[in-house]
Formats: C-alpha cells, structure tokens, sequence
C-alpha cells in the first residue's frame, strides 16, 4: 500500500512538473513574441515550435476528456492549433497562460466548448466548420483551373470505436460520433489535386500563401484528410510543408517540396487550403 502511495505521488509531482513546465514556456512564448514576432503571427509561433519531437495520440492520455497542454510533444494536428492559439493570444494583448489555454480550448473543441471525447473536432473537415463559425479561420477558393472535388463521406471512428481508447465500449459517446458523422453526408469540397501542386507562386497556385493550412485530402475509406501543416513558399519557388513529421520525428520544414513529398504518399489525393484570420470570440 505504501509503495502504491509513493507511486502515485511520484506521478502526480511528475505531472504537475511537466505541467509547469508547458505553462512557463507558452508565457515565455508570448513574452518573446510581444518583441519579435513578424506576421502572420501564427506562422511565427509555428517557426518557434520546429526542432520539437513528433509524437502521435499526444490527445489520448486520459481517461477521460480533458485539456492537453503538451509543447514538449506535437502531432500534426496540435502544432498547428498550438500555434494558432499562441497567436490569438498575442493578438488578445495577453502573455497569460489562462487565456493560452481558453483559446486552445476554442480550437479544438465543438463551437469551442469542451462536453467530452465527442465535443473534439476529431476529423479536420468538423475542424475547419468549427473555427469558420468562430471566425478563425476561413477556407479559401481553389481556382476552378487547379480544383477538383472531394465527396465527404466520414464513419471511420464510428466503425473503429476499438481504436480510440475513449470510445471504446461507450455506446453513447460512439452514438455522438456517428451523429456528428452524418451531418456531412454528401458535402461536397474543393481542394488542389496532386498533379497540380508543383506550379510557382505567380502560376494558379499563387493563391495560397505563407502560413495558410494544407490539410491533404486522403483516398482512404470513411476519412478526410490525413495529414495537415502549415504552407510556405522555399526559395525553389515551390510549396513546402512546415509541419510535425512522423517521418523526420519532429517539428520541421519538409525539405521536399509539397509535390515530392506526396508523390511518396499514393493515398494522398491533393490538399485543401484554409486561411488563418485570427479572429476570436
């Protein structure tokens, strides 16, 4: 009993460490940013956080839902609201942790409420509709030139509930997800198909611009996108990927161009672009 008393302490103070140590480095973040950040700012934040480790699920470590604050640690879909977040908050005239984690907490979750697993905005379609109705970000129009159309057609967390540690065997929160699921049925969206981004910034291409989010449309059953990062133009005069790589295990600007790199990934069918505005509620 003693030893299991010791155990828990000793993860407690584990936590409450690594927790502090995720606040001290958002406030240092923000302090930093209030002096040398250049716009946009989101694009800034996410300069900061390269050189950090990739780690996948960072989400999935209770068991129950809840806020994860993790700078130590990024997948692609956490660096990207990482940063976004961090820029909100810049732009709130805030360096407060507090409002950090409000703004994080706006992100990720449904209409920016947290009410559970389900309330995540889980797939990046859900993500995007979220944060337009917030005014964060908006979706840009692909040109009819370089557009091709993806059916949405979403059920592979419904079908897969053993995958997600939070869902399994909870009837009523895979019954949300399904609900959530349904409301896409038969959407239809626009995104840039692989065989056209290897174009310059003064081709059809040029409408995207540094910092815009790409989420890769995937070919893959009941999904949407399956990877995401943040635009930029190199020097090749070619779209990059700044993004958490599971492929170089950390935070990083793809040295490959965005059409190389998904040359490599036959299921990946091309990407959507989304603007960050910047807007909060």
């Amino acid at each position: 009993m003693k030893r299991f008393i010791l155990l828990s302490f000793t993860l407690f103070v584990f936590h409450f460490v690594l927790a502090q140590n995720d606040s001290i480095r958002v406030e240092n973040l923000l302090e930093r940013g209030r002096h040398e950040a250049t716009a946009p700012l989101h694009l800034w934040y996410a300069q900061q956080l390269i050189g950090t480790p990739y780690v996948g699920q960072t989400l999935e470590v209770n068991k129950t839902e809840q806020l994860v604050v993790n700078l130590r640690q990024l997948d692609c879909t956490t660096f990207v609201e990482t940063a976004i977040a961090l820029a909100l908050t810049q732009q709130q005239g805030s360096t407060r942790y507090s409002d950090y984690k409000h703004n994080l907490t706006t992100i990720r979750y449904r209409e920016g409420i947290l009410d559970g697993y389900p309330s995540r905005n889980h797939y990046f379609t859900q993500w995007i509709d979220s944060n337009e109705r917030l005014g964060i970000v908006k979706e840009r129009t692909v040109p009819t030139a370089i557009s091709a159309i993806q059916d949405i057609n979403l059920h592979y967390m419904s079908q897969h509930p053993d995958l997600y540690p939070m869902l399994k065997n909870e009837t009523h929160a895979q019954k949300r997800i399904r609900d959530f699921e349904q409301e896409y049925e038969g959407r239809k969206v626009h995104y840039v198909p692989h065989s056209k981004l290897n174009g310059t910034k003064n081709s059809a291409l040029g409408f995207v611009q540094d910092g815009d989010i790409l989420a890769i449309v995937t070919r893959k059953d009941g999904l949407d996108t399956s990877h995401i990062g943040f635009a930029l133009w190199g020097k090749d005069k070619r779209l990059h990927l700044l993004n958490a790589s599971q492929i170089h295990k950390k935070v990083v600007m793809e040295p490959m161009t965005l059409y190389q790199y998904m040359s490599k990934h036959p299921s990946q069918l091309g990407v959507r672009v989304i603007e960050v505005k910047g807007k909060s509620e």
